[in-house]
């Protein structure tokens, strides 16, 4: 039987799973087998060369019941319906995992932003925020970055939001630069959350961070800052890779002179002849594998060649359903993507209380309340998952869907 690879269908199966073992009824799995909301919109764009050209973006918004929906915006050529609806019930249970007042949402639009010059891509933001405007708000659906947008382009979509609005409306959006209303620590938010799972699943495991030997898929945001983080730390990170290919030094890289290197894209291997390929990264000898790139990097196929102690998914579905249980059957710890990147929205959570009162944290407090929540969150799936004998990925489903279910449940839509 082939494996499963839709993120959506998979992620469906594991909500249910959660639901059966939390003893809630079949209703309550067709409430949130699905978003509630799912919008599709056409935006068109005069290029420079003046032609016109129409893009197709999307808003998934997964449910409400605990309150308004939050999740990020993606530009990329391989945005789908099936994995904006998928997105969107992640989201829904990273809020639920790390205890926030949100929904889950997420948007994008299929363009490839490598591919524009940057007015092409404010013009593209500006009309994504005019097309999706009925149904986002501060108190109804939060945006925030994503693969391959960032603080500008949310401060494109904040201006034209806020010129619609006829007033300015910082809280609409998360991931700003700091003069428009953005929360310090926001930009490493993602990479400091994983950095924090990365040390709990550690002393689980009774590795010393001081020279474990990291593997890390993806040299992006969290990739980068990761790197940074764990080398810091003491940590020795043998592997990097990006779109293109991987780098391997069993002695450790030099990650400041990486970090110096890399394009706005994460791109750094182009300027090297000996690489590895992305598969062979994965099946390096290491302490710590931390797969921050795409999904479906560790599949049944490559599962029991994965050398790795401990797992930690700083992207979104880097391991199949089939690949967590061969990981788990083998003793490996595997951390999943919703609780170990639960880290962006987080602080983008703390960006829009900060938004909502005007009144603005340093980064040590962001930082420390970061901790904080993280370190609780990691406790609580641990936690399941070895009272009830189970994966960390089914208890973390658990511990995030619960919170949504009992909203519903409370206002009598189940």
């Amino acid at each position: 039987m082939a494996e499963n690879l839709n993120l959506f269908t998979s992620t469906q199966a594991v909500i249910q799973d959660a639901l059966n073992k939390l003893g809630y009824d079949e209703g309550m799995f067709e409430l949130l087998k699905e978003p509630l909301r799912m919008l599709e919109v056409r935006i068109p764009i005069k290029m420079d060369d003046g032609k016109v050209k129409v893009y197709t973006g999307y808003r998934a918004q997964h449910n409400d019941a605990v309150g308004p929906t939050k999740g990020g915006v993606r530009f990329h050529p391989e945005v789908s319906e099936d994995e904006m609806k998928a997105l969107s019930m992640w989201m829904t249970l990273k809020c639920g995992i790390v205890d926030l007042p949100y929904g889950g949402a997420k948007g994008g639009i299929i363009c490839d932003p490598r591919q524009m010059s940057m007015a092409e891509i404010e013009k593209l933001s500006r009309g994504y925020v005019r097309a999706i405007s009925q149904f986002v708000g501060p108190t109804k659906d939060i945006p925030a970055p994503d693969v391959f947008t960032n603080s500008q382009i949310m401060a494109w979509m904040m201006d034209e939001y806020s010129r619609m609005d006829e007033f300015n409306s910082p809280g609409f959006i998360t991931g700003k630069p700091i003069v428009l209303g953005g929360s310090q620590g926001r930009e490493r938010a993602t990479a400091q959350g994983v950095t924090i799972c990365v040390e709990e699943a550690a002393k689980k495991r009774g590795i010393e961070m001081n020279g474990a030997r990291i593997v890390i898929q993806g040299f992006g945001n969290a990739g980068s800052f990761l790197a940074k983080f764990m080398s810091d730390a003491g940590a020795k990170v043998i592997g990097i890779s990006d779109a293109y290919g991987a780098l391997h030094d069993p002695d450790g890289l030099d990650i400041d002179y990486l970090l110096d290197r890399r394009d706005s894209f994460g791109t750094v291997t182009t300027l090297f002849e000996n690489t590895i390929s992305n598969q062979e990264l994965l099946e390096l000898d290491c302490d710590i594998l931390v797969p921050a790139a795409i999904e479906n990097q560790i599949t049944a196929e490559n599962a029991h060649k994965i050398k790795a102690s401990i797992v930690v998914e700083a992207a979104n579905g880097p391991t199949t359903t089939e690949a967590t249980k061969i990981l788990t059957d083998r003793g490996i710890l595997l951390v999943p993507d919703v609780l170990a990147s639960a880290g962006g929205v987080t602080v983008s959570y703390f960006e829009w209380v900060q938004n909502n009162q005007g009144y603005y944290w340093t980064e040590e407090e962001v930082n420390d309340k970061l901790y904080k929540k993280m370190i609780t969150a990691f406790d609580n799936v641990y936690t399941v998952a070895t009272t009830r004998n189970i994966n960390m990925r089914l208890a973390a489903y658990m511990v995030g869907v619960r919170k949504t279910a009992e909203a519903a449940r409370f206002r009598g839509w189940v």
